[in-house]
């Protein structure tokens, strides 16, 4: 940035900041456009499809397949010519050219969890120092401040995700952890028996409340903070390996937050108009097939959908990482009822999200991830399933000022290898890291051992969207 420009935005902020009670992040992108500032406020939507979904009942096709691979849905064609999709996916396919469709993921895991779609790595490496970071913790680390009205990373994921803290901060300790709000009252996810039983061996409610209780105001915390402060200052000149300071770091940005009330309002959903609330709402209700989806009254789709309403509105609110999950595509059994439940939310979520940020003059700075843990076997399992397929998955992409609206990658006519450019997950990590503007082959972090580490392994940013 050279010094005009810096006098320019300086200048800028500083009449939005008298001017102003205070600016949401839309408020903020509008006028920086238009006094012809480029904004540094880049953020990332990351929808993990909880369970691996199978890539070629969605965006990937075979229907020349024999029978008991192909499946039993129809493609219908996009606005992208030569581009067709799951016949359940019919708004995405009218926007598809918003959207970089990526065939040939691979190098999954195979395992049900969601870390690898949050940071990039096996939930095996680096376990010997606390484990790798996942990218909303790497954010909060290299962009986040003391002084934030709203969290960096705010994780709002539900299911096998939450039960296994798949969001979290590695060797960079707890205090950059992600934030995350309860959502249970406004989407009801009942775990099943294990998982219940998986999060209390883990160490039980993983969620907080982010919300100030009425007998405690802003004035009476500070004073609290205060006398904190003077307490610990003995246990902090005793601290060689200053955690008491981050932690304080931590405390006070929680304290910012909660004074603020942003976070708290993001969350609220109650207030908002019901032109909004309609679009992301399905038409019609459509409730789970009986016996079909796991849990009791996991997604009721007809609201589902506002959970990427709740995601926009915490981009707004200044968050700059924002992972959400629909869950159930663990489709071993009944693959094809699972998916005409599930598909309808994914279809209507995406398509109000990105004609929504479009509107609102974000798209180009929020990107928008969607994929799951691997893709599904291309044979039709007796139980009318597909079973788990790390070697050939799906991934979209979204906004952040990429070039989208292309296809990246090929599988053979079953859908069972890549055949043509492989992407790595941490290459489409280096890809979500270079929207942040942080340079993946410049950027390091110490571990506890005194090691410098690289955010992703040997990630390549995906040329094609440059």
């Amino acid at each position: 940035m050279n010094l005009s420009h810096a006098i320019k935005r300086r200048s800028f902020l500083q009449a939005g900041t008298l001017g102003v009670a205070g600016l949401s992040l839309v408020d903020l992108l509008r006028a920086e456009s238009a006094v012809g500032i480029r904004s540094s406020q880049k953020a990332i939507i990351n929808l993990h499809l909880d369970g691996g979904p199978p890539h070629q009942d969605m965006i990937d096709l075979k229907t020349e397949a024999p029978v008991e691979i192909r499946g039993e849905f129809k493609p219908i064609d996009t606005v992208l010519p030569g581009l067709q999709v799951c016949e359940l996916l019919p708004r995405l396919a009218s926007i598809a050219d918003r959207f970089a469709f990526i065939r040939s993921l691979t190098g999954g895991e195979g395992l049900h969890d969601a870390f690898q779609c949050q940071s990039g790595f096996s939930a095996k490496d680096l376990v010997a120092v606390g484990g790798r970071p996942t990218l909303g913790c790497v954010a909060t680390k290299l962009l986040g401040k003391r002084t934030d009205a709203a969290p960096t990373f705010v994780d709002v994921m539900q299911g096998r995700p939450y039960v296994r803290n798949s969001a979290r901060p590695g060797f960079l300790g707890p205090s950059y952890q992600p934030f995350r709000p309860d959502i249970s009252q406004m989407f009801v996810r009942e775990l099943q028996v294990s998982m219940q039983d998986e999060l209390a061996r883990n160490g039980g409610r993983q969620s907080a409340e982010y919300k100030l209780n009425q007998a405690l105001n802003a004035g009476r915390i500070d004073d609290r903070m205060q006398l904190l402060a003077r307490l610990d200052r003995v246990r902090r000149d005793l601290d060689a390996g200053g955690m008491m300071d981050a932690m304080d770091g931590f405390s006070q940005q929680a304290v910012n937050i909660l004074t603020s009330g942003r976070l708290a309002e993001a969350l609220d959903l109650s207030n908002e108009d019901s032109t909004t609330l309609a679009r992301y709402t399905l038409e019609q209700r459509v409730e789970a097939p009986t016996g079909v989806v796991d849990g009791t009254n996991t997604n009721d789709a007809y609201t589902s959908v506002r959970k990427f309403l709740l995601a926009r509105k915490l981009i707004e609110a200044g968050v700059r990482c924002v992972s959400l999950s629909i869950s159930d595509f663990d489709t071993h059994r009944n693959n094809f009822d699972r998916l005409r439940y599930l598909l309808p939310i994914v279809d209507a979520g995406l398509h109000a999200l990105t004609t929504d940020l479009e509107e609102r003059g974000m798209l180009n700075d929020v990107t928008i991830v969607v994929w799951g843990e691997f893709g599904r076997t291309p044979k039709i399992n007796v139980s009318g399933g597909r079973d788990h397929w790390p070697g050939a998955g799906m991934c979209l992409l979204g906004g952040g000022g990429m070039r989208v609206g292309q296809v990246i990658g090929k599988t053979d006519r079953y859908g069972a290898s890549v055949v043509e450019r492989p992407v790595r997950y941490a290459d489409v990590f280096a890809t979500l890291y270079r929207n942040l503007g942080i340079d993946v082959e410049q950027t390091t972090l110490t571990d506890p051992s005194g090691r410098p580490q690289m955010l992703t392994a040997d990630g390549r940013a995906l040329a094609e969207l440059a």
